[in-house]
């Protein structure tokens, strides 16, 4: 304790929180280590508020350092875990305007549904836990009073495609004219069946122009756009929805690596070397979708799967000029993450543009049907 609690220790402490931040603002592909560097933001925040309560005890004016640090890094304490008292108290008592049962209709407010539904566990090895897993994820999703629908990972069987499945998979159809939403698909592949899979959008509100943002090669990840008109008289608003590149990180490897010594030494180079490749991509898409955002005529919303934490290169760069909507009104780390690692990876975003007031965000942990939870915000034109 008495090496802990030093002065030399104290100013080291505040030394890696600042290295640490500073490695937010470094693209992934320019220096190797950076976005490992700034994963350790929040163990260097814990650090430096453990030193600034136990000087605090010990009476010791150093302990004024230690509290103006946490007082100009408190942005960086809500990115990962907001503490607004609104959304503990929705939380606590399921009341707020995405309660169930709310009435959410509010002037000029726009409710945004997004989710990453892994294809809608279309192949057997996906449901084998819940074989009605697809049906039910379909459902709640046509039930959803969201004006639009964000949807990444989409799979669609069209009409004519003969699938032993009947018609479970003609999810277009299900969510686009029979829920009352006009629909579009960006395709990043169809298969020999004619099943198709990508991006999707859904809106109930009037869609008045579209396009893609291909990250190089079209492929899974990439981005799509809608101009709906809405959600007041004479707006209309750009919807984005994105799929940034995977962490390719597989669970079993990473269990593997934490576990033992000699797990680390098999597994360990090769996750670095893969985290490392997927954070140089994501950093790359992440300045091109903000250079497509800045040239937008209209007020923006973004969702999407953004497979990167808070405290990353990617998640700086569409905070920079946007506002997260976990972080502006949620309560906690807000886990999207649905699978066997640590439940405090916060991975799909919804960001809003300056003239939006964020009234509510909510992550919906009580829908298991895919490795992320869906997350649903309600946003209000200013």
């Amino acid at each position: 304790m008495r090496r802990l609690f030093s002065y030399r220790f104290t100013w080291l402490a505040l030394l890696g929180l600042l290295l640490s931040v500073a490695a937010e603002r470094v693209p992934g592909g320019q220096l190797t280590l950076a976005p490992l560097l700034a994963l350790t933001v929040p163990l260097w925040l814990g650090l430096v508020g453990l030193l600034a309560v136990g000087w605090g005890l010990r009476r010791r004016r150093i302990a004024l350092l230690p509290l103006a640090a946490l007082g100009l890094a408190w942005p960086q304490v809500q990115r990962g875990l907001p503490l607004h008292w609104t959304g503990l108290q929705a939380q606590l008592r399921g009341t707020g305007p995405l309660a169930a049962g709310a009435r959410a209709a509010r002037p000029r407010s726009l409710r945004l549904l997004s989710a990453n539904v892994r294809i809608f566990n279309v192949y057997a090895h996906l449901r084998r836990a819940d074989p009605a897993a697809p049906a039910k994820a379909i459902a709640w999703l046509a039930a959803s009073p969201a004006d639009v629908l964000c949807l990444q990972e989409f799979y669609q069987e069209p009409a004519g495609v003969r699938s032993a499945d009947g018609d479970l998979f003609r999810v277009g159809e299900k969510l686009g004219a029979g829920s009352g939403r006009q629909v579009l698909i960006s395709k990043s592949l169809t298969n020999p069946m004619g099943a198709q899979f990508g991006l999707a959008i859904f809106s109930r509100l009037p869609i008045v122009g579209r396009g893609e943002i291909a990250f190089g090669r079209l492929s899974q990840n990439h981005a799509m756009w809608v101009d709906v008109v809405g959600p007041g008289p004479g707006d209309t608003v750009r919807v984005f929805n994105a799929h940034l590149q995977s962490m390719s990180l597989d669970e079993g490897d990473l269990v593997a690596a934490g576990s033992t010594k000699a797990g680390l030494r098999r597994k360990g180079r090769g996750l670095l070397s893969r985290f490392a490749r997927g954070a140089a991509a994501r950093a790359w898409q992440a300045d091109t979708l903000v250079a497509h955002i800045a040239h937008s005529p209209y007020p923006v919303l973004l969702a999407g799967d953004c497979n990167d934490l808070p405290y990353s290169y990617s998640y700086d760069r569409l905070a920079g000029s946007l506002q997260n909507a976990w972080a502006t009104v949620g309560f906690g780390p807000g886990n999207t993450y649905h699978g066997r690692l640590p439940p405090v990876l916060r991975i799909d975003q919804q960001f809003a543009g300056p003239q939006w007031r964020v009234l509510a965000c909510r992550v919906h942990t009580e829908i298991p049907y895919s490795d992320h939870f869906p997350v649903e915000a309600l946003y209000q034109l200013q």
